[in-house]
């Protein structure tokens, strides 16, 4: 695949969005304990813990859902690069204040305002990609590798976490302490940087300007996303993303929470294990980069999209419930090979709505549908399965809570994974997609970018 200067800074951009999208996306679950002990004063396993744990879980989520679903349409108004540069810095200040919270209604605010610039930047970034390469093959394998990134943002922050854990204490403090969280946090930052210094190189969408210009780019409505022609499309979509982000809310994200009760790590101090989560991630995001390259991989040799949908589906129906109902009982190895696995499936799903859903609407409604299927399905309606979890881990039997939390994330995962199944034998296929994949395949995009 051939790209121009200004193409490879294009792709450049939007992957170290996705990366830290899925950095910030990460973060919490690694942070929460300590965060409610230092700045809470909270004991864990108490009620008002629990209640923090859920806030800081549901809240930002769904606000960055709701005021993403905005930020679609805003990207249909004003353009793909202006809307993806503002997302970026928003989180990327947000979060670096974050790191100086001194109350828990605070960062709970600021990680509401980091998580709406996140939803946002992922709209605009993909709606952005899917029109500066109009010709099918090059789109998909950008799309496709592009997104691979998000793993980078996964193994980033597994890194950034173990090293504020080992070497905090030589770091200058913050508000008077060396709490490794705060470290995390503030590394949120570091994408603003290089964005400030290539924003002006980087060209607005050609296919979104050339229709701004001449006066027949058309208003954005979301009834339109629900009229005959869409509807099935839009609404599948939602829930079959829904479904497929239940797997991380509901499952993945609980890993922190479950490596202390297994049998490896029975004994050991806290900060022993805290090393040890930040390890395991590590090998969970590991899966994550696999995933990612496997689908783009995979994007431009199956020209199906069910099918292509299936072809990770099916061993995800497998390696879920092997995952949480065998191996965290067993030999540590078993649980790392499969969560491995697990984590590059889910994956492999989550890029695939980055591909399908640019093809599903027109220029003028791209980052408004985008947005409601990756917002309210992905983001408002996904979040859901974090609480659907806590409550099946108050009721499904175990010997120990980090037991009966690994089987209630089992049955989440593998409710959702049926449903998206079953939807999958209604989805559309896109026809501009199949109809541009008959190109051959060494076409090269000559495009030139303003």
């Amino acid at each position: 695949m051939s790209l121009t200067r200004i193409q490879a800074l294009v792709c450049a951009v939007a992957g170290l969005g996705f990366a830290f999208d899925l950095y910030e996306s990460l973060m919490m679950p690694l942070i929460i304990g300590p965060v409610l002990a230092t700045v809470g004063h909270l004991t864990p396993g108490t009620p008002t813990f629990n209640w923090w744990v859920g806030a800081f879980f549901f809240v930002p989520v769904v606000c960055g859902g709701l005021v993403g679903l905005i930020g679609g349409y805003l990207t249909d108004i004003f353009g793909r690069r202006r809307i993806l540069v503002w997302s970026i810095l928003l989180y990327a200040c947000a979060t670096s204040v974050a790191a100086f919270a001194t109350s828990l209604p605070m960062l709970l605010l600021l990680r509401c305002v980091t998580m709406i610039g996140v939803s946002v930047e992922a709209v605009a970034a993909i709606a952005w990609l899917a029109e500066l390469f109009p010709i099918h093959r090059q789109r998909e394998a950008v799309l496709g590798y592009t997104q691979s990134c998000y793993a980078l943002g996964g193994l980033a922050v597994s890194c950034a976490y173990y090293l504020a854990v080992t070497l905090g204490d030589r770091l200058p403090t913050i508000l008077g302490s060396h709490e490794p969280w705060r470290y995390t946090v503030l590394s949120g930052l570091i994408p603003a940087v290089p964005l400030i210094l290539v924003r002006p190189f980087l060209p607005e969408s050609p296919e979104w300007r050339d229709k701004k210009n001449k006066g027949i780019l058309k208003s954005p409505s979301l009834a339109e996303l629900f009229q005959p022609a869409r509807r099935r499309a839009t609404l599948l979509a939602t829930l079959m993303m829904a479904c497929v982000l239940a797997l991380q809310y509901g499952a993945l994200q609980h890993t922190p929470r479950i490596i202390p009760g297994l049998t490896a790590f029975q004994g050991w101090e806290p900060r022993r294990i805290q090393q040890a989560v930040s390890v395991v991630y590590l090998v969970q995001e590991l899966g994550s980069v696999a995933g990612r390259l496997l689908f783009a991989l995979l994007v431009t040799r199956i020209v199906g999209r069910q099918r292509l949908l299936r072809t990770f589906i099916a061993p995800a129906l497998v390696i879920f419930p092997l995952l949480y109902f065998l191996t965290a009982a067993r030999a540590l190895a078993l649980f790392l090979g499969a969560l491995f696995l697990a984590q590059a499936l889910f994956n492999g799903l989550h890029s695939f709505w980055g591909n399908y859903l640019p093809r599903q609407y027109p220029t003028h409604l791209r980052g408004t549908g985008e947005s409601f299927a990756m917002n309210i399905g992905g983001r408002v309606l996904a979040v859901s399965a974090a609480l659907l979890t806590t409550q099946l881990a108050n009721v499904v039997p175990g010997a120990s809570a980090p037991a009966r939390l690994t089987y209630a994330a089992g049955w989440t995962a593998l409710l959702a994974l049926s449903i998206v199944a079953l939807a999958s034998f209604w989805l559309p296929e896109s026809e501009s997609a199949a109809a541009e994949s008959a190109q051959p395949a060494n076409t090269i995009n000559k495009t030139r970018l303003a």
